[in-house]
């Protein structure tokens, strides 16, 4: 079993990665460098104390072009084969059979839980966008996405109808609570770059999440032992 899941994530993983960064090579990449632009021309904030200022530590970033399509390459084929882990070792803790088809209804379930749930507070930012506190959005987000998986894997499984309102009820009370949101202050980068960010991560993260589960799912059943 453990080699069934190991082989299944890694090939499903290293495919959908490949999917995924051809994506981001075409759609959301040129528009994260659009907002880098918008970014970096934004003026710095005024110092009002007169002690002299403390240049800020250099961050290491990978230079622009080759450099910095590899290492979106390795991060998009690392998070496809984590995703992939995650989606094999439920299926195999629910003990269904699945196929290519089975499996993309298994990957729907993930981007409802890993993105769609979690986007309805949190929308997703391009450089210089302005947000709350980095650790309250974690916060939200982890919260979200674990309330979010066990209202889906209840709603599912669970044939009393109690159960599953109790499952719906979970789905909406992160949204009840409410996501961390900072104040409203004019910015830089354009509405239109931001909306057009949000559709294309939408529609590129759905199409990512159907491969992985299409993919999951073929090989789950490829390497069954007869």
């Amino acid at each position: 079993m453990s080699a069934r899941i190991i082989l299944t994530a890694v090939f499903a993983g290293l495919i959908a990665g490949l999917f995924a960064w051809g994506g981001h090579m075409a759609k959301t990449t040129p528009l994260i460098l659009a907002a880098e632009v918008y970014e970096n021309a934004a003026p710095a904030a005024p110092q009002h104390s007169h002690a002299p200022a403390v240049p800020e530590p250099q961050q290491w970033e990978p230079a622009e072009g080759l450099q910095r399509n590899l290492f979106t390459l390795l991060a998009d084929i690392v998070t496809g084969i984590g995703f992939a882990f995650m989606l094999t070792g439920a299926i195999a803790l629910s003990g269904r059979t699945v196929d290519a088809r089975l499996g993309m209804a298994w990957g729907l379930a993930g981007f409802a839980v890993f993105f769609a749930a979690p986007s309805l507070g949190l929308a997703p930012e391009l450089p210089g966008m302005q947000a709350a506190s980095l650790g309250a959005r974690q916060a939200w987000w982890l919260a979200t996405a674990a309330a979010t998986a066990a209202a889906i894997a209840v709603i599912a499984f669970q044939p009393r109808p109690v159960i599953k309102a109790l499952g719906v009820a979970l789905l909406a009370l992160p949204h009840v609570v409410g996501a961390p949101h900072h104040d409203a202050v004019p910015g830089a980068l354009p509405a239109e770059l931001a909306a057009e960010f949000a559709a294309a991560t939408l529609v590129m993260t759905g199409l990512f999440w159907l491969v992985l589960g299409g993919l999951t799912g073929y090989f789950y059943r490829r390497f069954e032992r007869p």
